[in-house]
């Protein structure tokens, strides 16, 4: 089952933007972070949740998109998630946050994949701007954007070919691909 999941939880990169995500949907997310595992048990970690399209729009124009596909943008309208979690790590708790970070965000995009939802978790993010655009307090340093909402893309896993190529790419159809090393080529020991 947690297999499963893991292989459907795909970086999905397209949504039907008009497909709604309610805010206690978001808050269950985040419950699923808070319940996972934190160095020292500290938690230093604090959201900002957003389904409100205005508010989407903003967090919107501060993320970068899909590095390895030069030439897109980013989802177009329509196409864009309608809802965000943006993980932060509190200073005034912790001045640096490890991996709980990662941590939490696949614990939500997991928790998320089994509602029938799709995730991409961004670490290209303009800070300063994202910052100042939602008020966002000093103390808190933007870790990660968490962009959710209804799939609207199919991502395939396959294995990386013979020229070692681990770049994802889309084929004529638009379906998303990404290699994946062989199990036996990551074991070293």
């Amino acid at each position: 089952m947690i297999r499963d999941l893991v292989i459907a939880n795909r970086s999905c990169r397209r949504f039907y933007q008009e497909v709604a995500i309610e805010l206690e949907t978001l808050r269950a997310l985040v419950d699923l972070a808070r319940l996972s595992a934190s160095a020292a048990n500290r938690q230093p970690l604090k959201y900002i949740l957003s389904c409100n399209p205005q508010k989407n729009a903003l967090i919107f124009q501060c993320l970068g998109w899909a590095g390895a596909l030069k030439d897109w943008p980013g989802p177009s309208e329509g196409e864009r998630p309608s809802a965000y979690i943006i993980i932060l790590g509190d200073t005034e708790i912790r001045q640096s946050f490890g991996c709980d970070h990662g941590i939490a965000a696949q614990s939500i995009l997991l928790g998320a994949r089994e509602r029938g939802l799709g995730g991409c978790m961004l670490g290209s993010v303009k800070r300063d701007e994202l910052s100042k655009a939602l008020g966002i307090l000093p103390r808190y340093e933007i870790l990660l954007v968490l962009a959710l909402g209804k799939p609207k893309e199919k991502v395939v896993l396959e294995t990386i070919g013979p020229d070692g190529d681990f770049n994802y790419w889309r084929d004529s159809d638009d379906v998303h691909h990404v290699p994946k090393r062989p199990l036996d080529d990551i074991i070293i020991g």
